[in-house]
């Protein structure tokens, strides 16, 4: 079976929802909280040693999340048909990737973050090669991990940082120079899961 055919297969499997609270079990979350609909594009390609992923390093100048390593992405807009849609129209804004370029081969349960979205990875298949275009003030650097990297549990640590005067604990896979935690690297957890 290919790797293609892998994910494929994977993500026709039920899988468990993730969360930014995943590893702080004593963080009680408000019952009446409201969530905000948003999407990620975890797209694939093949290159030659296997397939690889691509993701961005945030502006350092950003208000949120400023130089941390993301799937392009963000919140559903009204004109978004839904969270795939969304994915798609963030990942041509952030790095130039046409939808038209792109074979959505499934998704992951939703993610919740701490800041309030509950985010759906969209897992899809970068057809043939394009020329990123980083958004300026958004994106400093688009780049890419090999998949098997990012989905080997073995290359996951928990760490953790002081957040809101609490110790939280967070996944984190690093690659080369690229600090790859939070969010992001809960997702690929997720996704690492789901092809076990």
């Amino acid at each position: 079976m290919t790797d293609l055919a892998r994910i494929r297969h994977a993500l026709t499997r039920p899988g468990r929802p993730s969360s930014d609270f995943d590893l702080n079990k004593d963080v009680v979350l408000p019952p009446a909280r409201k969530l905000r609909p948003a999407g990620v594009l975890a797209a694939v390609f093949e290159a030659r040693k296997g397939l690889h992923l691509i993701l961005t390093k945030r502006s350092s100048g950003l208000k949120h999340h400023p130089g941390q390593i993301a799937f392009p992405g963000g919140k559903q807009d009204e004109g978004d048909r839904d969270v795939t849609a969304a994915a798609l129209r963030e990942a041509h804004e952030e790095i130039g990737l046409q939808a038209s370029n792109v074979e959505i081969l499934g998704t992951l349960p939703a993610h919740e973050t701490v800041t309030g979205f509950v985010v759906t990875p969209v897992i899809g298949y970068v057809r043939k090669p394009f020329e990123y275009r980083p958004e300026p003030g958004e994106v400093d650097e688009v780049f890419t991990v090999p998949l098997s990297h990012v989905l080997n549990k073995d290359n996951f640590a928990i760490e953790g940082r002081m957040w809101r005067g609490q110790r939280r604990s967070y996944f984190a896979v690093p690659f080369g120079p690229y600090y790859i935690w939070g969010a992001t690297a809960r997702m690929l957890r997720a996704w690492s899961d789901q092809m076990s």
